[in-house]
């Protein structure tokens, strides 16, 4: 600055050197926190690595025949399909990936759809050599298996009509930029996915006991763990890991206790989290893979004093009410979709006149039991993969003409009139409409929508 300059023009010079000063500070605070995470998700990657190689969860099998003699149902598989794909006429030869597929489960989706082309990857050399090994003693000739993070999917060089990740994306140092690269690999013509993360609130105890480790840092070693199954035999009544441990038996296995208490990277997602999360990806929400559970339309929900404020709500906040309400979820199984995808491909409507032509799928799980009934019912409808006792179905003797009906074949409209030919038409028809859709919330059935 000139002697004798100004004094506005010296104050305006100090205020311009300080506002820069204050830029390439921030830059520098920017450039090196962008840096401090990369080594941190490197540090983080290459501790879940060396964890899962120490202690390959799920732990490996020699055997698959069991789930051979249960998946090659040709209608579990059909019913699989159209869980996830309503609209869609059923095939066999579509494209998965099992991302992050641990020591088996590539191989038993190989296994169950004989004839798809299943890629498998993981970046856990143990997982991939188990997986191999079962893919030689099975001749998985459709099986692919490679080593290689979840996050470099893209290497692949392939697209695929179908992504399993489950259990994965919660363990890895950015779970946003793994499921963005999911998203990328995924047919943007319809192409579904499966994902599975932990949820918050039924994982409190997990979470306790996972502070109580790091605190006293117990290692994750042999003696560690053995340690740890002898100290949970000692937790107080009542102690919020105690419904867990009794409902989940496994929990007390070796691999499954290091996976749940021991592990390196662990995160949850709330309801509005896990919908956040998906969006922020660029999918879209399609359905529950269990859907009863959250639906305000089924179990207690639908009787609780508040049941009509809960059905007022839009759909998400519902789903974020009653996980509050039910209080132990540990985990979210949802189907999603990249949010370019057509949506004829994913929804089910019962308004309009198209339910009619949907063919009814039981789901496998389905029992209908015929003892010890509540009054006025002809039978109850339980689907076993529900955690949750309130989630059973009675049906009345006309209810019961319906369902015994469903032979995969009808649509709904052939079956009302096989089932129902004297009633009158409106009637009959209403209350098709809501016996149908009521068995599609308990999870009971899907539908063929292909029609």
């Amino acid at each position: 600055m000139a002697v004798g300059a100004p004094r506005a023009s010296v104050e305006r010079a100090h205020a311009g050197d300080q506002l820069l000063h204050g830029f390439l500070s921030r830059t520098s605070r920017i450039v090196n926190d962008y840096e401090s995470r990369r080594a941190d998700a490197a540090s983080v990657g290459e501790d879940v690595r060396t964890f899962y190689e120490r202690h390959p969860y799920p732990p490996p099998v020699d055997s698959l025949e069991k789930y051979r003699q249960l998946g090659h149902d040709p209608q579990k598989r059909r019913a699989d399909y159209h869980l996830f794909w309503p609209a869609r006429p059923y095939r066999e030869d579509q494209s998965i990936l099992v991302a992050g597929c641990g020591t088996s489960q590539a191989a038993k989706h190989a296994l169950r759809w004989p004839a798809a082309r299943v890629t498998g990857i993981d970046f856990s050399a143990t997982s991939v050599r188990c997986t191999e090994e079962l893919k030689r003693k099975y001749d998985l000739k459709n099986l692919q298996v490679c080593q290689l993070p979840l996050e470099r999917v893209s290497d692949l060089k392939m697209s695929f009509d179908q992504i399993i990740c489950t259990g994965v994306l919660h363990h890895l140092a950015n779970p946003d930029a793994g499921l963005s690269a999911l998203r990328g690999v995924l047919k943007p013509d319809g192409g579904a996915m499966l994902l599975m993360v932990y949820a918050p609130y039924g994982r409190t105890g997990v979470y306790m006991l996972q502070e109580f480790c790091r605190r006293l840092d117990i290692p994750a070693n042999e003696e560690g763990i053995q340690d740890l199954i002898a100290t949970l035999k000692a937790l107080p009544p009542r102690h919020p890991l105690e419904n867990l441990l009794r409902d989940a038996p496994d929990l007390r296995d070796e691999a499954a206790l290091a996976d749940a208490l021991l592990h390196p990277q662990d995160r949850a997602y709330s309801v509005p989290q896990l919908f956040d999360f998906i969006e922020k990806a660029g999918l879209t929400f399609g359905r529950w893979l269990k859907q009863a559970p959250y639906t305000a339309h089924c179990g207690v929900l639908a009787r609780i004093p508040q049941a009509s404020r809960l059905e007022q709500l839009p759909l998400a906040e519902q789903y974020a009410a009653v996980e509050l309400f039910r209080g132990t979820m540990v985990r979210h199984s949802v189907i999603a979709y990249r949010d370019d995808c057509p949506d004829a491909t994913q929804r089910i409507s019962f308004a309009g006149d198209a339910w009619l032509d949907y063919v009814p799928l039981r789901m496998p799980d389905t029992m209908c039991v015929r003892d010890r009934l509540p009054p006025g019912a002809a039978a109850v409808l339980i689907n076993p993969t529900h955690a949750y006792r309130d989630l059973i179905l009675p049906m009345d003797s006309t209810e019961k003409g319906l369902f015994d009906a469903i032979d995969g074949n009808r649509s709904i409209g052939g079956i009302v009139e096989r089932a129902l030919p004297s009633s009158p038409a409106k009637p009959q028809l209403d209350m098709a409409r809501t016996f149908f859709e009521t068995l599609w919330r308990y999870d009971q059935v899907v539908f063929d929508a292909s029609r």
